[in-house]
């Protein structure tokens, strides 16, 4: 059983010769006359350069495959192995992890465990965020909750630059959120997600989590690439931790949005975090309002589902996009909505009804031309944020 890795090299660069340096620097090393006792065991933790091709574009792929024997079966060592060192050698991307399918993680619930919780199979998933970010007090996320719970929404999450901040701290927030929870299950039967920011120090945040979830949290969000994959790996494994997480992207463009260097956003939103034991990962849609790339969030789409994590496509999302996500990814999605939702003209009520309208407005294949749709909270929002 092995690891195989895709490395992308520039024009310029003898791909051949680096992937041999990768292949021996990132592995066993080479050895001299003081070891050729040891010959075949260290040959056995050494990688193999598989395959370099050149592409079409002039750049250059190399295939290594790593002996899974160099590591623990979690995602610090692998990084480590694969990119440690060599990430400051220059020029050269990570752009392809193969794995095992039971290398890692595995989300405790994902796409059947959130759908089978809220009650909800035959549809996407709606979600929002709090808005704005920062400045409202526990109490205003309770109401905002209030109206966008009874007009409809699945699930709604902090805004991930919110922390455990004296103006709302985190646990009066889930106070408040809970009681609206409660209130609407009581009137309706419907269950809503509310996915908190679990934030802090790492000798505080596996507490914190705990903590939570006892006190009523049925979900939780977590900045993984700012705490790290073994924060996100923790909360996967801890069995008190029986709710689903939410994994935001927040500094994947650090690591990903250069050329030449870093690891591919499929590797890191889709690879890494599928195996890091994440439930739903959030990340940029190519026709929202960050610069993202359509092959990117097809990877990122299927390597997610590969393994039963849902994909969230997100960032500029509004009603308008509906019938493109539903062209993309079908029912097995969750559509999340920030200002798409809570800065509708009508109030982020009509925002959440304005996305079930536009459902149903895609199931019965009808056009979404706002001359055409009639007066509606739908209608309203393709005229701000158009089709």
């Amino acid at each position: 059983m092995s690891i195989v890795v895709t490395y992308r090299f520039p024009q310029g660069v003898d791909a051949r010769k680096q992937a041999q340096i990768i292949a021996v620097g990132q592995t066993a090393g080479s050895w001299d006359d003081r070891f050729l006792h040891r010959t075949q065991q260290l040959t056995e933790h050494l990688a193999q350069v598989v395959e370099v091709r050149t592409l079409a574009d002039g750049y250059h792929e190399a295939e290594i495959q790593f002996p899974i024997i160099n590591v623990e079966n979690d995602l610090a060592s692998l990084l480590t192995m694969i990119f440690g060192k060599y990430s400051m050698a220059g020029a050269g991307k990570v752009v392809g992890v193969q794995l095992p399918q039971n290398y890692g993680t595995s989300p405790k619930l994902g796409i059947k465990g959130i759908r089978k919780f809220l009650g909800v199979e035959d549809r996407p998933l709606i979600m929002a965020i709090f808005k704005p970010a920062l400045g409202l007090s526990a109490q205003d996320h309770a109401q905002i909750l209030q109206e966008v719970g009874n007009a409809g929404l699945d699930i709604i999450k902090d805004d991930e630059i919110m922390a455990d901040l004296p103006s709302a701290p985190t646990a009066l927030r889930l106070k408040y959120c809970r009681e609206v929870i409660e209130d609407i299950k009581a009137r309706t039967g419907r269950e809503i997600l509310y996915a908190v920011n679990v934030t802090g120090r790492a000798d505080q945040l596996l507490v914190k989590a705990k903590s939570l979830v006892k006190n009523g949290a049925n979900a939780l969000l977590l900045n993984v690439l700012t705490y790290g994959f073994p924060i996100l790996e923790a909360l996967a494994a801890d069995l008190e931790i029986n709710v689903p997480i939410f994994a935001h992207p927040a500094f994947a463009g650090a690591m990903c949005a250069a050329t030449h260097t870093g690891l591919s956003y499929s590797v890191v939103l889709g690879t890494l975090m599928a195996h890091g034991g994440a439930d739903a990962v959030l990340y940029p849609a190519s026709y929202g309002s960050l610069p993202f790339y359509p092959d990117e969030e097809s990877k990122i789409r299927e390597r997610l589902r590969d393994r039963n994590v849902f994909p969230v496509p997100s960032a500029g999302i509004h009603p308008g996009i509906v019938p493109r996500a539903l062209r993309d990814y079908g029912r097995e999605v969750i559509l999340n909505a920030g200002t798409g939702i809570m800065d509708h003209p009508s109030g982020p009520a009509a925002g959440v009804r304005a996305f079930f309208e536009a459902l149903e407005r895609v199931e019965a294949g009808e056009p979404f031309d706002p001359q055409i749709v009639p007066a509606s909270a739908l209608k309203e929002a393709l005229l701000k944020w158009g089709c």
